[in-house]
């Protein structure tokens, strides 16, 4: 249910209608936008009584939802999301790079691979401190170790840290160095995970399950959202199919379903996707062109030497012309846009 206010309506009138929700056992959730604010309502098991909004100022229309995710959904807020750092954002139509090795190694190598970065211009990086791995034998991650180099990173190079968090237990330490906690495939489903990150002041990246539906994709970002955190970034990293030419198969359909369905913003992983560096660039070209807001991208300056996916890995002279072609391509899109 969506109580839609007026254009002008004051602070007051927005408070008195979240007051009536509450007192009705529902919980409230405002969502301002370009025109209007709408208050979304959650929590009620059936119908809302909208005769007990009746006389409060400042309503324009009481609709209902129609999609069983409510805070996710374009019913709810019809201008996209846009996840602000600073001069950098996620979407509203910049194009984000995030950019990194898949794990935390050495401090030298780290600083070195994060400086090559910064100095192409990439704002956020990116590379695991904690790491679920398939066997129990492959590197786990340096842990909080790996926490304390990332510090170093966002402390003297200025470089936005996006890493992931694996359990509850270790989201406080996380969330001191992280810019943006990342929710891996694994644990897309953990919803006492989700539900923890619903309190956190940080933007959460969210991606996909290696066989989540996007109905279901979507009701683990509502989980975040229900619970408080409406800066929920999705991230299409490529599902588990019949294919056999790469690791994964990249939905690019999926891509294009959730800009059309959703406000939040989108990003592609080209690398897991491809699971091999010379596939990395076209499906990210192919997710950019679907509409993607961005990519996060793995990066290694010594891919053969990478503690763990060096085989997916771009060089950093790689990326260089990746992104000369991703901004040729991001120009291009945007003028067919226009023209049409």
């Amino acid at each position: 249910m969506l109580v839609v206010m007026n254009r002008d309506c004051s602070a007051n009138q927005i408070d008195r209608v979240c007051e009536a929700i509450r007192d009705l056992g529902f919980e409230p959730h405002p969502m301002p936008g370009a025109e209007r604010t709408v208050v979304c309502i959650t929590g009620n098991k059936g119908v809302v009584p909208i005769e007990r909004f009746a006389g409060l100022e400042g309503i324009l229309e009481i609709i209902r939802v129609s999609k069983p995710y409510k805070l996710v959904s374009k019913e709810t807020r019809s201008c996209d999301t846009v996840v602000a750092f600073g001069d950098r954002h996620i979407g509203g139509g910049e194009t984000c790079l995030i950019a990194g090795p898949c794990s935390v190694e050495t401090e030298d190598a780290t600083m070195r691979i994060a400086e090559q970065l910064r100095n192409l211009g990439v704002g956020f990086f990116r590379a695991g401190a904690f790491k679920p791995r398939t066997s129990p034998y492959d590197f786990q991650g340096l842990g909080h170790a790996g926490l304390e180099i990332l510090a170093k990173v966002k402390n003297e190079l200025g470089l936005r840290i996006v890493t992931e968090v694996l359990d509850a237990a270790e989201l406080s330490a996380v969330a001191q160095v992280a810019d943006i906690l990342q929710v891996g495939a694994r644990n897309m489903h953990n919803t006492p995970l989700l539900k923890q990150l619903g309190g956190v002041e940080q933007p959460v990246l969210l991606k996909r399950g290696m066989a989540a539906t996007l109905d279901e994709f979507f009701m683990a970002a509502e989980y975040i959202m229900v619970h408080g955190n409406y800066n929920v970034i999705f991230c299409e990293r490529g599902i588990r199919t019949v294919s056999t030419h790469s690791r994964f198969t990249l939905d690019v359909a999926a891509v294009a379903a959730i800009k059309q369905l959703s406000h939040l913003p989108v990003l592609v992983d080209p690398s897991h996707a491809a699971g091999i560096s010379n596939m990395v660039e076209p499906l990210g070209y192919a997710g950019m062109a679907a509409g993607a807001d961005g990519l996060i991208v793995e990066v290694h300056d010594n891919p053969s030497a990478a503690w763990c996916d060096g085989l997916q890995a771009l060089h950093p002279s790689k990326l260089q012309e990746f992104i000369r072609n991703m901004n040729a391509l991001r120009e291009l899109l945007a003028s067919t846009r226009c023209s049409s």
